[in-house]
């Protein structure tokens, strides 16, 4: 029939509208699941959702129609394969976005991310941190404006990593230790008045930077399939740890929860910042192994990154194998105890702790296996993290939540 539409059997308008209203409910589960990469297929959707054939294919029509997915009804089908092959679900590559910011002690980088964890544009990172606060976010926020006037695409909500406790309900920075910044600044605040002054829209987010982390790896990286995960990573300055418990980030009661930078693993240790002696935040950072090894630290690059290339390029100098070995021992202790509390099924670690397992991951394990009893009983996957820009992609997945919670509502 040229130029007209085959015409409608009695009913069949409605069909599809039906099954919808019945799957609506599934949209969020059904963008997860595609988001995090479980459901590569409608056959595999349709599994995990435990709906009809028909219904997952109304839901994921919709997500299409919202620009937020895309459905290949043409794949090709594996060799050998039995049956008609399933349409294949990935994330809208044109789709919509979300600003991603991360504040460190070396700087700070913007960063527009879209589904699935797929960092689209970076602006240039900054290398000087200033100590006023409101100063700083005004700058990341106009860095991502800027690349939201480049690409000409759709931001649905701003999300920022800090090196800080944040607390709850009033997104306050509560150990902002390795900033200039003032204790209790409030953050979150801050940074929602500067997405909005921006012409931003969406909902603005903070979360402390190895939480956002430990989320980030967790659904796209090292932690996946997972129940309870542990994230133990050094950032530029400082240890942090964050927890994910069957697939939610745990925060404690009001966000402070899992600070495992101050387990003391060295009793006559430095002094740390938070008053005490020997915690891991002094013992087993960027900083440590450099001055553990008598190197002094250098203005040109980050503390990470000088901790980074010593293990990398002088691993064989004596020095700094026996600075190496001390470090990896402090951690394992720390490891050790985290594991006889919290029982994890798999531990991932990042920044300099990433480096100290690729150097030694034999002595790591050994460490944390002879000191915690459930390392006893049979041992706990310890693995690096696997995510370049992990707290980016962390900061993004706060505002990709209400997205994933409730499309329609979000995108509406």
């Amino acid at each position: 029939m040229s130029g007209k539409e085959a015409p409608r059997k009695a009913g069949e308008g409605n069909t599809s509208r039906v099954r919808l209203d019945r799957g609506r409910g599934a949209l969020g589960p059904a963008l997860e699941l595609v988001h995090t990469g479980r459901a590569p297929t409608r056959a595999v959707l349709t599994a995990e959702l435990g709906v009809t054939r028909a219904t997952a294919g109304a839901v994921a029509a919709e997500l299409e129609a919202l620009g937020l997915i895309r459905v290949d009804a043409r794949p090709t089908a594996a060799a050998g394969a039995q049956g008609r092959p399933s349409h294949r679900l990935e994330v809208a590559e044109d789709g919509p976005v979300v600003l991603a910011a991360q504040v460190h002690a070396d700087g700070f980088r913007a960063a527009l991310v879209g589904l699935g964890g797929r960092i689209v544009a970076t602006a240039p990172g900054c290398e000087t941190v200033d100590a006023d606060p409101a100063k700083v976010l005004g700058s990341v926020v106009e860095a991502g404006a800027e690349l939201l006037r480049e690409t000409g695409l759709r931001c649905v909500g701003a999300g920022l990593a800090v090196p800080s406790a944040v607390a709850e309900p009033d997104g306050l920075a509560l150990n902002p230790l390795h900033l200039a910044w003032p204790v209790g600044a409030p953050v979150r605040r801050l940074f929602a008045d500067r997405v909005r002054a921006a012409g931003i829209t969406g909902p603005a987010f903070a979360g402390n930077d190895v939480n956002l982390a430990a989320l980030a790896e967790h659904r796209h990286g090292a932690g996946r399939g997972a129940r309870d995960l542990l994230c133990v990573a050094t950032g530029h300055r400082g240890v942090g740890g964050a927890l994910v418990l069957d697939g939610r980030l745990h925060t404690g009661s009001s966000g402070l929860a899992l600070e495992v930078g101050h387990l003391t693993v060295n009793p006559e240790g430095r002094p740390c910042h938070c008053g005490s002696r020997g915690c891991l935040d002094v013992e087993a950072d960027p900083l440590a192994l450099l001055v553990e090894a008598g190197r002094a630290p250098g203005p040109e690059v980050s503390l990470l990154q000088q901790a980074n290339d010593l293990l990398r390029t002088q691993y064989a100098d004596p020095s700094v194998r026996t600075a190496a070995e001390t470090l990896i021992d402090r951690l394992g202790q720390g490891l050790a105890g985290l594991v006889n509390i919290l029982n994890p099924d798999r531990i991932i670690l990042g920044g300099l702790h990433r480096t100290l397992l690729e150097a030694d991951p034999g002595r790591l394990r050994a460490v944390v296996a002879g000191r915690s009893l459930w390392g006893q009983s049979g041992g706990v996957p310890i693995l690096p993290c696997t995510l370049d820009h992990d707290s980016l992609v962390g900061a993004a997945e706060l505002a990709w939540q209400p997205v994933l919670d409730d499309p329609l509502g979000a995108l509406r």
